[in-house]
């Protein structure tokens, strides 16, 4: 992603930072052997969307994704497994926490007990059932916020010491 492609006119509605955010935010999944997919369609999640896939793999499994909204953006983190990072999670600034602990995309258990689109896991020794559709959204992300959320990227997608 460069500021070619977002300095298109189609572009003009997103705010200054929100570009960075996402030039800033490309380039450090780079880094890690991830790739965006462009700029495409938002269907429901927004105007627009970016879709963050490994790079050179056919797989595909999506990892992250920024929603680009009339009003701002969202990062959304894809995670799998979170209970074996509870600990982690509950020493994370409030910003992090909270998208695990808060009430934000509660499971209302629409589907049952049996519901496949929950997310269950526990943290600190509580435990969060949040439907999949809401996990791990982050609202008003900056550039500021950008080492939180790529240490949290790393420690759910990249092995130790490495990508």
């Amino acid at each position: 992603m460069n500021d070619n492609i977002l300095n298109a006119k189609q572009y003009d509605f997103i705010k200054p930072d929100d570009k960075h955010f996402i030039i800033d935010f490309t380039e450090e999944l780079k880094g890690l052997g991830y790739e965006d997919c462009g700029i495409g369609n938002g269907f429901c999640w927004g105007r627009y969307m970016i879709i963050y896939r490994k790079s050179g793999i056919k797989s595909q499994n999506v990892y992250a994704r920024i929603y680009i909204r009339d009003n701002g953006i969202c990062l959304r983190l894809f995670f799998n497994k979170v209970t074996k990072h509870g600990d982690y999670i509950a020493n994370t600034p409030y910003f992090i926490k909270s998208v695990f602990t808060g009430d934000y995309g509660k499971c209302k258990h629409c589907k049952g007990d049996s519901c496949k689109f929950r997310k269950d896991y526990e943290i600190g020794g509580i435990k969060y059932e949040k439907c999949n559709g809401y996990t791990f959204e982050f609202y008003e992300p900056t550039t500021e916020k950008l080492p939180a959320y790529i240490d949290l990227f790393k420690t759910f997608n990249c092995k130790k010491g490495g990508k």
